[in-house]
């Protein structure tokens, strides 16, 4: 990947309203703020009172009239957004995973659509895709409009999910790094009721950052909360109590390998992001970030690269889709982290096998805890392979990424076990879904022993998610050549000690295809080549029970469903145990 363009800090006009004149002045420097650098003794005990005070009334007097109202620089976003969707916009409507929403009817106090579309507004997130798809003076008119409209119906009175902190965290970020389009308006009152808005949202995350969920929300709070600090004069004392709120959203939100608590690749896409945009407001006003914000992307950068495949894009893991190569790519470049996938991501819980141009990516940990994420899947021990930029087997995937194309029903369908490539037992979930959407019992505890080889890599799962109820243990064996062209499988079912004897049960172990891969069953019905389209032949092995195809669905990084197969090998658990073994093989 090539080195990252340096961008000077962007410089625009001054946002405060001013009387007389009120003309953008092109490439003016934005006013800086002095640090606290070089302060006495009694200064900085002053400023420690001050630190003490803040979030009260007290704090709110003191500033009354001190600090002119004014944004002191423009971040740059160096994420690009999506040109469709921008496109939509000017031509006079929102856009979201098949769904469309007009913008002139638009009413913010009755949003008739699902969660993430409406996220997607009241986070100003279009902005992006919006700044993407037209010039300023094209989309200032749309921008001004729409946000207009949301002052309306959301400014005075706080409510959710509008002002939810993470919503109003992503919010503040996307205000502020595409001020351009919202403030460009002549109409002084509005702007200063936008800046006014801006700085309430400061003061409302200041109170609500830390009652946001875990993980992603709580971490955007905190950022929004640093970014406010960094561009709203008199941001001294919040920008101390927000770097150590930030600290802590980022000691809770990520394991010590890098991965996020929720699991998700698409949550650890939008960390990446979000910490490269606040560190995009320390390069603007040209201040140092803090260690934790450095430490932060060192470390999640890694992980997120660990379930990468072959063409750049990543794996189908715990609701997310396939999230393109070049989202990857410009979110990798945008943090500016030069590094090498992880591997072994034992606390965020995903294993990665690499060998020649093979990739083997596998779910080696209980899901996450149903707080954590609203969309996490009972995947346990399943398996995604790629060759080089083709992808040969594949989860599901997409049960987050709900809309138009993908209904409710759907998405709850595709965090099952069987949405994925691994065994399934009595068609049951190894983590119990439950009616509500939330994940029940199921997967405690999973032993996991890796070793690599001189001919290649071993790796040795198991599981409990079906000792509870049926009283088996899953294990699953994968070793990979070392050139990547074989990959050898054994599932086990073997009965869990201090259990009564199980009984026999139907299995079936599933490999979802990619699109493109069409499979060719033998004629003793044990074994398949697979062609993929314009790619290698591979061929697959079954050493016990029947073998059949099936219909199955891929679920691209857009929320779109995609048709394909599956092989299904049928066989039973024996009381006494039983295990099938199983082989992909390059063969041209």
């Amino acid at each position: 990947m090539s080195e990252p363009r340096r961008l000077p800090p962007r410089s625009t006009q001054d946002f405060a309203p001013q009387a007389g004149d009120d003309s953008i002045e092109q490439g003016k420097r934005l006013i800086r703020v002095a640090d606290d650098k070089g302060l006495s003794l009694a200064q900085k005990i002053a400023n420690q009172f001050y630190l003490l005070s803040w979030k009260t009334p007290i704090h709110g007097r003191k500033l009354k009239g001190k600090y002119p109202l004014k944004l002191l620089a423009v971040p740059d976003d160096a994420i690009p957004g999506d040109r469709r969707a921008g496109a939509a916009i000017r031509t006079g409507y929102f856009l979201m995973r098949g769904q469309k929403l007009p913008i002139d009817t638009l009413d913010f106090t009755r949003l008739s659509i699902g969660q993430s579309f409406a996220d997607y507004l009241h986070s100003f997130r279009w902005l992006r895709d919006l700044a993407g798809s037209a010039s300023r003076e094209q989309g200032a008119p749309i921008a001004e409009s729409v946000m207009r409209k949301w002052l309306s119906a959301h400014h005075e009175t706080p409510s959710e999910p509008a002002w939810r902190a993470d919503n109003a965290g992503w919010r503040l970020l996307f205000w502020t790094a595409h001020a351009p389009l919202i403030l460009s308006s002549s109409d002084l009152v509005y702007r200063s009721l936008v800046l006014n808005c801006i700085a309430r949202t400061a003061r409302h995350l200041d109170r609500s950052a830390d009652k946001a969920p875990m993980g992603l929300p709580r971490l955007v709070a905190w950022c929004g909360i640093v970014a406010a600090s960094l561009l709203i004069p008199g941001g001294g004392p919040r920008k101390l109590f927000g770097e150590a709120g930030l600290k802590r959203a980022i000691d809770t939100g990520f394991h010590a390998d890098g991965g996020i608590v929720s699991r998700s690749p698409l949550a650890q896409t939008e960390a990446v992001m979000l910490l490269s945009m606040l560190r995009a407001v320390y390069d603007v006003r040209r201040e140092t970030p803090p260690a934790c914000l450095i430490d932060g992307l060192t470390r999640a950068v890694p992980a997120l690269l660990g379930l990468t495949h072959g063409d750049g894009g990543l794996g189908s893991w715990q609701g997310a889709g396939a999230i393109a190569p070049d989202m990857v790519a410009a979110v990798i470049e945008a943090s500016r982290v030069r590094t090498r996938p992880l591997r072994q991501a034992r606390d965020w819980g995903y294993q990665r096998l690499a060998a020649g141009a093979t990739v083997l990516q596998i779910d080696a940990a209980p899901p996450p805890v149903a707080r954590l994420a609203e969309a996490g899947c009972a995947s346990t021990g399943a398996i995604e392979i790629s060759d080089g930029p083709l992808r040969l087997i594949v989860n599901c995937g997409g049960a987050a990424l709900e809309g138009a194309w993908i209904p409710r029903d759907l998405a709850q369908g595709l965090r099952t076990t069987a949405a994925h490539s691994t065994l399934v037992l009595n068609d049951s979930n190894s983590t119990a879904l439950l009616p509500d959407g939330t994940l029940g019992k199921g997967v405690t505890e999973v032993e996991l022993n890796r070793q690599e080889l001189d001919n290649g890599s071993r790796l040795d799962l198991s599981h409990d998610g079906y000792v509870r109820r049926m009283g088996y243990v899953h294990r699953r064996l994968l070793l990979m050549s070392g050139d990547g062209k074989e990959i050898r499988g054994e599932d086990m079912l073997t009965p869990a000690e201090r259990r009564r004897k199980p009984s026999k049960q139907p299995v079936q172990l599933r490999f979802h295809l990619a699109p493109g891969v069409e499979p060719t069953l033998t004629a003793d019905n044990m074994g398949a080549l697979l062609r993929i389209d314009l790619g290698p032949l591979w061929q697959f092995r079954a050493g016990a029970g029947l073998l059949t195809v099936e219909d199955s669905l891929w679920v691209d990084g857009d929320g779109r469903p995609h048709p394909t197969r599956q092989l299904v090998v049928t066989a039973e658990a024996l009381p006494g145990g039983s295990n099938i073994g199983w082989i992909f093989k390059r063969v041209g």
